[in-house]
């Protein structure tokens, strides 16, 4: 991926050096389904957490309970130092990630302009450990997610480590992909889709709830193929292996292919992302054809 020269967005909060977060899973900073956090690893967190902490999957379902998002108040970031903003700008990972949330809002923002609308840039985090969100609390382990209340992208670093090392999804195009995909999420949440399923919680059968949740999900794969489209045409960042990479990454973190890691088989009521092959046809969709109408996963009777 050739980021060479590619301008560096202004919308990142680096908080690893501020004392904020700590806590756990449980109590008044737990996540809840529906209108809270959204992400590669959220909503499927007792997956993840199965996966890479062997942690009983009922133990994190248990702490997330059925409600409504939780919204809670959270501190402005502390003003960095001279040295630690200079140490973060220096860091190749922050960035790094700068200059990917950079190209996704030159893309976004000639989609909307297409449509006549303007795009509201989000703001990412990066954070170490925990951080608090206007969605509960964050943790590392659930991998980089989405809060639709704060309009935020959270990732910690550490992730990439775990998705090449656990996941078996290296390249620096995956660790792209992983962003343009939140990103996705916050394109959603200005579209207003984000917020009709989660109007549809309690409304539903649990099952059914899963099954629009995979089609928020694919939708945001198919975003992140557009962005990928988008980019290369206008910018020619990518190399060979570049589309391998993001593929491959889909694929390690379809829903079967993580109940097959966790648990040895696959349970597919309970899918809330997709299969590997669902997220990576997906992707292509949004990357062959560069067009929103084609990303409509809610209108198609077979995914």
């Amino acid at each position: 991926m050739k980021l060479d020269g590619q301008r560096e967005s202004e919308n990142v909060e680096d908080v690893r050096h501020s004392s904020g977060g700590g806590g756990g899973l449980g109590g008044r900073g737990g996540l809840r389904l529906g209108g809270g956090k959204m992400g590669i690893g959220t909503i499927a967190i007792a997956l993840v957490a199965s996966y890479f902490l062997g942690i009983n999957p009922a133990t994190i379902l248990g702490a997330l309970g059925d409600g409504g998002p939780l919204v809670q108040q959270t501190e402005a970031p502390r003003e960095l130092t001279p040295e630690e903003a200079q140490a973060s700008a220096q860091d190749p990972g922050a960035r790094f990630v700068r200059q990917v949330l950079a190209t996704t809002e030159d893309v976004w923002h000639a989609q909307f302009q297409q449509q006549g609308a303007k795009y509201a840039e989000p703001t990412l985090q990066i954070f170490r450990g925990a951080t608090q969100t206007a969605c509960g609390q964050g943790e590392a382990a659930m991998g980089p997610f989405y809060c639709p209340a704060d309009q935020k992208v959270y990732i910690d670093l550490d992730f990439y480590d775990t998705l090449r090392s656990r996941l078996g999804a290296p390249g620096d195009f995956a660790q792209a992909y992983v962003i343009a995909h939140e990103v996705g999420h916050h394109v959603q949440n200005l579209e207003g889709t984000s917020e009709k399923l989660h109007q549809m919680q309690g409304r539903v059968s649990q099952e059914q709830y899963n099954a629009m949740s995979v089609r928020l999900e694919l939708q945001a794969d198919c975003y992140a193929g557009i962005w990928a489209n988008q980019t290369q045409q206008s910018k020619q960042i990518m190399e060979s292996g570049d589309l391998e990479e993001a593929l491959n990454a889909a694929a390690q973190i379809g829903d079967d292919t993580l109940q097959k890691k966790s648990q040895g088989h696959v349970v597919p009521e309970s899918f809330t992302h997709g299969t590997s092959a669902q997220r990576m046809q997906w992707f292509k969709r949004g990357f062959e054809t560069g067009d929103m109408a084609q990303c409509n996963t809610f209108s198609q009777r077979n995914l």
